[in-house]
């Protein structure tokens, strides 16, 4: 990547109102000329408008976070409801009851505020016109062309973009004063308005193309339910209408069963019950019987030890929360911290395990990379398996099951509820021999790595909008004669 010069005055950083003066920033102001672009008020309106009458949210709504939506654009939103609320979702309630909602209509352009460069991005369509969304995105309205400029700002306008996000120590942000500042080229948008019949008919081709591929996609943990319900017998429909039981009669015997006398309702639901017979019916060993040393939490850290040039990551919660690590949800930490915290490093077949907080707790993650340089947080615990396939460990862990048996046993109140390496080593593990242990997770991976395939499909047809939309400006010829989907 060259090296960028320029010569630039002081007075003009006085000239914008926030007095930016970040190299990429003045890079493409100075690179932009007044009389050839559109302003951002040409072609938008930044909606603002856009309040919730909360007492209005009588029955179930669908809520989105920045979290919700894939770096496709995708929306996966939950669904809330103000008279049934569920512990694991209090912190979605909280949000909204501040005022963190949105609502939107059909055409509209959401924009995430913190890592715009993970593209996601939400164009609203018939499908999630009826969701309300966080504030955390970017509200815009265009005037014209709506979906052509969505997938334009995510193509040909992506660079702009993200020159103006503010690249500080932490993620990279972008703000709505930053984003009235956008310039789009006359002659690009000249084009796409010339060729838009063109554009909206191969847009709707492809799109329709990505609503038939959407409807074999199954979500990974139903693929793993699927699998171990099938393999052990796993009676998921009686669990599910257990878990709907919210009065129920208890001995006082049954308080004095377990050595912490726990007397919580969730602790004694016939649903949790149900689940540990189903368990023990296959499998009398515990996750204790398998591990090579003890489970342990990781290292805490201070502001102080991160480190940009640093070797290591620093895993957290949020680095695990999607079933997997995810180096661009990790910081980096010092040499001088990670030297003090060799105990508290990753290796592969490692299994972490998110102790705490709502939404996040009991999720799970394998170390697949054997050369990961990680030191995982005092929130997240490390269990290490002998004699057992760590993978099918990990599927197991996945399973509504086992998730269950967290929620069930987990200690707090709100959001700060944990779990704790006493209590997870003593969980049922189910025991099988490692050929069998390995064939179930062949079966799961074949039926994931399928799924992966058709999300590959969905994604390369969505990669031929933005492949349209660029030989419509920079190509000669007929475009309008030719077709790419396929």
């Amino acid at each position: 990547m060259g090296l960028k010069v320029f010569l630039t005055d002081f007075r003009s950083f006085t000239e914008e109102k926030t007095i930016r003066s970040d190299v990429d920033f003045i890079h493409f102001q100075n690179n932009v000329l007044v009389e050839k672009y559109y302003s951002f008020d040409q072609l938008f309106q930044l909606v603002k408008d856009n309040g919730v009458n909360i007492e209005s949210l009588e029955n179930d709504f669908y809520y989105v976070e920045i979290g919700n939506v894939t770096k496709n654009g995708d929306v996966e939103p939950v669904r809330l409801n103000f008279n049934e609320r569920e512990k694991e979702d209090e912190d979605y309630y909280k949000k909204i009851k501040k005022g963190d909602i949105i609502r939107v209509q059909k055409g509209d352009i959401l924009i995430a505020k913190v890592r715009p460069n993970l593209k996601k991005y939400v164009f609203i369509d018939e499908d999630n016109e009826s969701y309300f969304y966080t504030s955390a995105f970017i509200h815009l309205r265009p005037k014209k062309m709506n979906k052509i400029l969505y997938y334009s700002l995510r193509s040909i306008f992506y660079d702009n973009l993200i020159a103006l996000s503010r690249q500080g120590k932490g993620y990279p942000t972008l703000k709505e004063d930053d984003i009235v500042c956008l310039k789009f080229d006359k002659e690009l948008i000249n084009k796409l308005s010339q060729k838009q019949d063109y554009l909206n008919d191969q847009i709707q081709m492809i799109e329709a193309r990505i609503r038939e591929l959407k409807k074999s996609i199954k979500l990974p943990n139903r693929i793993i339910n699927g699998v171990f319900a099938r393999e052990f017998g796993f009676d998921m429909e009686k669990f599910e209408e257990l878990k709907k039981i919210k009065n129920f009669y208890l001995d006082l015997s049954c308080f004095g069963n377990n050595k912490d006398l726990r007397q919580s309702v969730k602790f004694h639901k016939e649903a949790g019950y149900f689940v540990l017979n189903q368990l023990n019916r296959v499998t009398n060993k515990k996750i204790k019987d398998f591990i090579s040393e003890p489970i342990v939490l990781g290292a805490s850290i201070s502001p102080k030890d991160y480190d940009e040039s640093g070797r290591y990551f620093y895993i957290s919660m949020a680095s695990i929360k999607n079933w997997q690590f995810e180096s661009e949800n990790a910081k980096l930490v010092s040499d001088g911290y990670a030297e003090q915290n060799q105990s508290r490093t990753v290796a592969k077949n490692d299994i972490l395990l998110a102790r705490s907080g709502e939404g996040t707790i009991g999720k799970v993650a394998i170390i697949e990379d054997e050369k990961l340089d990680g030191i995982f947080c005092d929130f997240v615990m490390r269990i290490r398996f002998k004699n057992y396939n760590p993978l099918f460990a990990y599927y197991y862990f996945r399973t509504n099951y086992f998730q269950y048996l967290i929620e069930i046993n987990k200690k707090g109140l709100g959001n700060n509820t944990n779990i704790f390496p006493s209590q997870v080593q003593e969980f049922p593990i189910i025991d099988v021999p490692l050929d069998v242990q390995q064939r179930i997770v062949d079966q799961v991976k074949e039926e994931l790595n399928m799924q992966e395939k058709i999300e590959k499909e969905i994604e390369d047809q969505r990669n031929k909008i933005a492949e349209i939309i660029k030989n419509v400006i920079y190509k000669e010829g007929n475009q309008e004669q030719t077709s790419i989907v396929g």
